[in-house]
């Protein structure tokens, strides 16, 4: 028997396992209403960007399909779009973008309300009323099948491909083979092991989509740094990551790919979109920790396993954070950052299947409504939209 979890049913047929209200900003330019109107009503989260003018091409597409998939995810009960009203992504086609999820839906435009008080007036009103709906909606019991997570690291040292990563595999193995979907990404971080990564495909045409996609990320670093005057610009992995143990980039991807566990990988995901079947895979994203997690949020993941090794504080807005260390010094220094503590496989007090199944335990409370710490501490710094160079 499958296992199970408790969430809110949506019109689309898909389920959530938050019912917050999203404000999204359509353009730069009316950030700050948005934040305005959030800031006032609890229940509510809004999403900061850079972007939505001043663009062109597949640049302002990548914008355009990323704020509407987000919108789209199935843990907002209802969205309020605010846009100035001349931007290059119209705050009506984001509207339009989120439309047929059949959410609460509500677009306040700066230039048409007359004012910026105008707009937070409307926009707060919309806000309200959506948060008080969405109150009323009581959660219910679904199989795990309906569950997608996102696979994310930042600040990794040796423990994170020694125990935390493969212990988010168990977990996320585990939630593939009942019928849920598990996302691995950062392709910066998988250099070097396309080959493995290409023989767990479920066909020749997955496979060499996987070996393109990581392929074309490294011909694209290879030229990056090449141009760079600063020597120190160019090394692929951080100070801190060599200062926790990481040798290179290869040992960093051997560790970084085993969040994804053994499972074999049903297709490849383009940034920005979402998937139409189940099951494990891989997204074509920067390795920045924002613009991944952004790309898994966007790709309908309802939360992102975390692991680091040398601990970060860092959140998403409706999007909950698990945090994993396989460092118990770190976990002793963080542990109102971290949620579990994997370094007990390190101190011979778990093994490494135990570890993991606490991680899936974890994932399971998570989606029936328990707050990660980074919810409860309200960071949600990982929102971050990719510009193409």
């Amino acid at each position: 028997m499958a296992d199970t979890f408790w969430g809110y049913s949506r019109k689309s047929g898909k389920v959530g396992i938050r019912n917050q209200i999203a404000i999204i900003p359509s353009v730069f330019c009316s950030a700050k209403v948005a934040e305005r109107i959030a800031y006032q009503v609890p229940g509510t989260v809004y999403f900061r960007h850079p972007v939505g003018c001043s663009q062109v091409g597949e640049d302002l597409e990548v914008t355009a399909k990323t704020l509407i998939a987000i919108g789209n995810n199935p843990n907002f009960a209802g969205v309020v779009v605010v846009g100035l009203g001349c931007e290059r992504f119209s705050p009506y086609e984001l509207a339009e973008g989120i439309a047929p999820s059949q959410k609460m839906l509500e677009t306040v435009v700066i230039q048409k309300e007359g004012d910026s008080i105008a707009a937070i007036q409307k926009g707060v009103k919309a806000a309200r009323e959506m948060v008080q709906m969405a109150s009323r909606q009581s959660r219910e019991e679904f199989p795990v099948s309906e569950l997608m997570i996102g696979l994310n690291c930042g600040g990794s040292d040796m423990t994170s491909g020694l125990i935390a990563n493969p212990a988010l595999g168990y977990a996320s193995d585990k939630l593939v083979a009942q019928g849920g979907s598990s996302i691995l990404s950062e392709i910066t971080e998988l250099i070097g092991t396309e080959e493995i990564l290409a023989r767990r495909a479920i066909n020749n045409e997955v496979a060499e989509l996987i070996r393109k996609t990581i392929d074309r990320t490294e011909e694209k670093l290879r030229k990056q740094t090449q141009q760079s005057s600063n020597q120190e610009r160019t090394h692929l992995i951080s100070k801190g990551n060599y200062d926790g143990g990481l040798s290179s980039v290869v040992e960093k991807s051997l560790g970084s790919m085993k969040k994804s566990g053994n499972a074999p990988f049903s297709g490849v995901i383009s940034y920005g979109h979402q998937p139409n079947k189940k099951g494990l895979f891989l997204l074509d994203s920067p390795g920045h920790d924002g613009e991944v997690s952004t790309g898994e949020a966007a790709a309908g993941a309802h939360m992102i396993l975390f692991p680091t090794g040398r601990g970060t504080p860092t959140g998403f807005p409706g999007v909950p954070v698990i945090k994993i260390t396989g460092n118990p010094e770190t976990y002793e220094k963080m542990k109102e950052n971290i949620d579990i503590n994997a370094g007990t496989v390190l101190e011979g007090r778990k093994t490494l299947e135990q570890a993991g199944e606490e991680i899936y335990q974890e994932i399971i409370e998570v989606a029936s409504g328990k707050q990660v710490k980074a919810e409860v501490l309200g960071h949600d710094e990982q929102f971050c939209v990719t510009r193409l160079p």
